[in-house]
């Protein structure tokens, strides 16, 4: 009798772990609704915000197969139909954006908006000669992401005006093109947050908000979730719930 008990308890928490980590109970999300990937570092980083090349190739050739077509950002706003479409996005500006996210970019012919904070520290940075190379692709899209990285919720308006617009600037200045695209630094802004990136000339702004949904606000753009420790059936489930784990 005891041991049925315990057998049937280990049952309960194994299912309760699936279902915790593998969503399929969410409801799937019409493919009418354009999917919005976040990323940060690509490669075999000790952070859950690296995923390794291996997988983030076999995310992209599974999309590819399923006839998802690439755009940017900026693109999306533009579109009239949004079925089967995805915007990779990555934050940042890590080096191994280039040496190891672009050529997969490139093998299957996919875009990406790469969120640029020019003077973060404590990471290998894109230079200004990879991110040239990577917009003269034509496959790269460069937004902004502050200058230092900073949670705009806590700075005044006058510093998060500095923060916002300085970093427009920059990307401006090393890519040489109008920069229309940001992403606020651990997801976190206000109201006036919103209004400050309106005013110094975005077109649209990214959260770290999970899930998928048509666009009402372009200045807070939901987006999926890709973790280092996502594994490619949680990447799919992700792709139709907009997430995969509770």
């Amino acid at each position: 009798m005891i041991m049925s008990i315990i057998a049937v308890l280990i049952a309960v928490v194994l299912l309760l772990w699936f279902l915790g980590n593998y969503n399929i109970w969410r409801p799937v999300v019409s493919s009418d609704q354009p999917r919005i990937l976040m990323y940060h570092s690509i490669g075999d980083g000790i952070s859950d915000l690296s995923v390794s090349t291996a997988k983030f190739d076999q995310q992209l050739k599974w999309l590819k197969a399923k006839g998802y077509r690439f755009v940017t950002v900026s693109e999306l706003l533009e579109l009239d139909s949004t079925v089967k479409v995805v915007a990779l996005t990555f934050d940042d500006g890590f080096e191994d954006n280039y040496t190891n996210m672009f050529p997969v970019l490139q093998r299957y012919a996919a875009k990406a908006t790469v969120y640029l904070a020019p003077d973060i520290s404590g990471i290998d940075r894109l230079t200004v000669e990879q991110v040239k190379g990577m917009q003269a692709s034509g496959l790269c899209e460069f937004g902004a992401h502050t200058l230092n990285h900073v949670n705009l919720s806590q700075l005044d308006d006058p510093q998060a005006q500095v923060e916002i617009i300085k970093s427009k600037q920059k990307v401006e200045s090393m890519t040489e093109s109008e920069c229309r695209s940001f992403a606020y630094p651990f997801g976190r802004y206000t109201d006036r947050t919103v209004e400050l990136v309106k005013a110094a000339g975005f077109d649209s702004a990214v959260t770290v908000k999970k899930g998928i949904e048509h666009i009402q606000d372009p200045y807070k753009i939901k987006r999926i979730s890709v973790l280092g420790k996502t594994n490619i059936v949680q990447f799919q489930i992700a792709m139709t719930r907009g997430r995969y784990r509770v």
